[in-house]
């Protein structure tokens, strides 16, 4: 079975052809993953400008699928299934995706399916994995969403837990700004915590809410304190190690919450696989900090996506797709809509 999928739910460009083969279990064999990234348009802004990035995605998209079916040496009359995110994201980005999509698949006479993005970044994760995930625990954390989500089987969530304001990666970006290390911030601020020779020193943030007895998040108040720090050592912002110490302690603030909530959201629905999925999983500190906590709960189980698919691509819509299609029926052409808050269930 050969799936097309389709990202542009925010600012990457991503296409993919996979190829899925079925023995005991499905063999996932990704032809081409294609992504198309808008770094250099936003980072003037220090974020994703959402008329903008539609701007580029429509320049884009049709390069991207060429690329792709030529990389997967496919042609599209080959392909079996229409596969594209709907859903949660940048309503703008979305259109262009979702109107892509549906026009391909009526020329061709294709079946399409729409895809939400965040099981698509849960699937990423245990599409390889030969064992029984279920339940699971799933932390989904990216520029745009901080989630913590119950996952009973595939197509059967609930979140548990999601942050009040700014997601983790949102809180990365804004402090990096804030610092004058560019955009991604996340990437800014782990290259320079790595740069610091000691872990003791006086710099203290705050963990929000890590002692609430619930698993939402809520980052904006690490922001305004890294920005209060900041305004009380204008003589300390432009030296080497007070900017390293700063990233370092504000990287750490943001994994102590996220592995905390993972850990007792796990112990509470007695899961024994924890899944890290979303763009901020490539962080380093995060995949290893949260991994050595996974090891100290008994026969556990930790999943997580090679790095090229923690970020948005359209290899994880494709093969969400093949799990969706077995429970629901693809649709025709004209019934996929864009939902900028479309949400698990």
């Amino acid at each position: 079975m050969l799936i097309l999928g389709i990202e542009t739910s925010c600012d990457d460009t991503g296409i993919s052809i996979i190829r899925v083969s079925e023995k005991k279990r499905p063999i996932f064999e990704i032809l081409s993953n294609v992504v198309s990234s808008q770094i250099k348009t936003h980072a003037p802004f220090g974020g994703v400008v959402p008329n903008l990035a539609a701007r580029e995605h429509l320049k884009n998209i049709e390069p991207c699928l060429k690329t792709a079916l030529k990389e997967a040496n496919v042609k599209m009359a080959e392909v079996d299934l229409i596969a594209v995110t709907y859903g949660p994201g940048l309503i703008p980005s979305l259109l262009i995706g979702v109107h892509f999509a549906k026009a391909l698949a009526y020329k061709f006479k294709k079946p399409i399916i729409g895809i939400n993005h965040i099981e698509a970044h849960i699937a990423a994760a245990f599409c390889s994995e030969n064992s029984k995930f279920s339940p699971a625990i799933a932390l989904v954390v990216s520029g745009g969403h901080t989630q913590l989500v119950l996952v009973k089987k595939i197509g059967d969530y609930k979140i548990i837990g999601e942050t009040r304001d700014d997601a983790a990666g949102e809180c990365f970006d804004k402090v990096a700004k804030l610092l004058n290390l560019g955009y991604p911030g996340g990437p800014k601020i782990s290259e320079e915590a790595k740069k610091l020779k000691t872990k003791n020193h006086g710099l203290i943030l705050p963990r929000p809410m890590i002692s609430h007895k619930n698993y939402d998040f809520s980052f904006s108040g690490l922001k305004t304190a890294v920005l209060y720090l900041a305004q009380e050592n204008r003589d300390k912002i432009k030296d080497e190690k007070f900017i390293q110490e700063l990233c370092y302690e504000t990287q750490q603030a943001i994994i102590d919450v996220l592995v905390s909530k993972t850990i007792n959201a796990a112990k509470e629905y007695r899961a024994k696989t924890i899944i890290l999925a979303g763009g901020v999983a490539a962080n380093k500190e995060l995949r290893e900090q949260l991994a050595a906590a996974v090891k100290k709960i008994p026969d556990s189980l930790f999943l997580i996506p090679e790095f090229k698919l923690c970020t948005d691509n359209g290899a994880m819509i494709a093969i969400t797709a093949y799990y969706n299609q077995k429970r629901i029926k693809p649709s025709n052409w004209k019934t996929i809509r864009a939902d900028a808050n479309l949400r698990l269930s």
